[in-house]
């Protein structure tokens, strides 16, 4: 068992206002004590807004600032102790690393080391001390590469077969996590989920975008025939069982977290919507539904086996997907400033990932 966290520990977060980032910032402030500081840069997926009122709140530090930025990360080890470290930061949209793959290197494998190299200098001064400390990388299921239909599921010996830009950056950063437990010592966790969907998610995702289009009157874009099947997973649930496997976590264990929902992207896009229509007491919005050129090396399935998890943690989902998908579209509908403002950049719902160079 790992060294015991005190509940009101001070926890370095990266990404903390990205989508999952801030739901696990949300979740910590509302449901323990715990200190929280908040490393983000605030890029085009980064937003504060999306923190709710965490924001605001007095156990709620955020700092703007980039991962690879040693001298930076070094001074919040120094002066803010945290006893651990959940590292969400990440690029993270296949398609964008299609477009541009330097930005994924950059910060999901530079960025990663530095922080291990930070905290690993951080975790000396700890252990002399017999004071306790961990180090929570979230990670995907796409390191796995692709599966076939109905080919069995992700499990934590599944051999790593990275397919995009994306997936090679995280698992770099994964080998990299993993060999600074072995090699030094550094008592480490690692996540790997599967796909997420929820409010705040930024609307470059498939769910969001077809919401918003939907509701826009805009066309749909399905990639190829639309039978690409992901696992799905509430945000909710998934920074749940991020809470868990830092607390209760093995040093050095790797945890699958998934929704047990598989379905293909077609029908997600159908269920889509049926939802937005009965909202807006409508029809026609599946007649928006057009297939586009798929692609590049898109992976056709991905499915995690979540059971050993759920074993060792306690840990499953809350909610069906079809529970999950109508709060997802009643909170899009609700929150349209957010959406405005977070679509205020240089992002106005076009297709990524045709590769063309950033």
């Amino acid at each position: 068992m790992p060294q015991s966290i005190p509940p009101d520990s001070t926890l370095l977060v990266t990404g903390g206002a990205g989508f999952i980032g801030s739901a696990l910032v949300r979740q910590l402030i509302t449901e323990s004590s715990y200190r929280v500081i908040n490393l983000d840069a605030l890029t085009y997926a980064g937003n504060l807004d999306s923190l709710g009122p965490a924001r605001e709140d007095p156990r709620h530090h955020h700092v703007h600032g980039d991962i690879t930025d040693a001298p930076l990360v070094r001074q919040l080890f120094e002066t803010h102790q945290p006893v651990g470290v959940i590292h969400l930061a990440a690029e993270s949209h296949v398609d964008r690393s299609i477009d541009g793959p330097g930005a994924f290197v950059h910060t999901n494998v530079v960025g990663t080391f530095t922080l291990l190299q930070e905290a690993r200098r951080h975790w000396s001064a700890r252990q002399r001390a017999g004071e306790p400390f961990r180090f929570l990388h979230v990670s995907t299921d796409e390191v796995f590469g692709s599966l076939g239909p109905g080919d069995g599921k992700f499990t934590p010996e599944t051999p790593y077969d990275p397919r995009s830009p994306y997936s090679a950056t995280k698992a770099a950063s994964d080998h990299l996590v993993r060999a600074w437990g072995h090699t030094y010592g550094l008592p480490v966790v690692i996540t790997n989920c599967s796909n997420n969907y929820g409010p705040y998610q930024f609307p470059e995702k498939l769910i969001p975008l077809m919401i918003l289009n939907a509701v826009a009157g805009k066309p749909l874009p399905v990639y190829g025939t639309g039978e690409n099947v992901r696992d799905w997973l509430h945000v909710d649930d998934h920074v749940r069982a991020i809470r868990l496997a830092f607390e209760r976590g093995d040093t050095g264990a790797t945890y699958l977290v998934g929704g047990d929902a598989e379905r293909s992207n077609l029908t997600v896009v159908q269920a889509i919507c049926d939802l937005v229509d009965a909202r807006l007491g409508r029809r026609g919005s599946r007649d928006l539904i057009t297939f586009v050129n798929d692609r590049p090396g898109h992976d056709h399935r991905y499915a995690i086996d979540a059971a050993a998890t759920t074993s060792a943690l306690g840990w499953a989902p809350s909610r069906t997907f079809e529970a999950g998908l109508a709060d997802t579209v009643d909170w899009y509908l609700a929150n349209g400033t957010w959406c405005d403002s977070v679509l205020s950049g240089r992002y106005r719902l076009e297709r990524l990932g045709l590769g063309e160079a950033a």
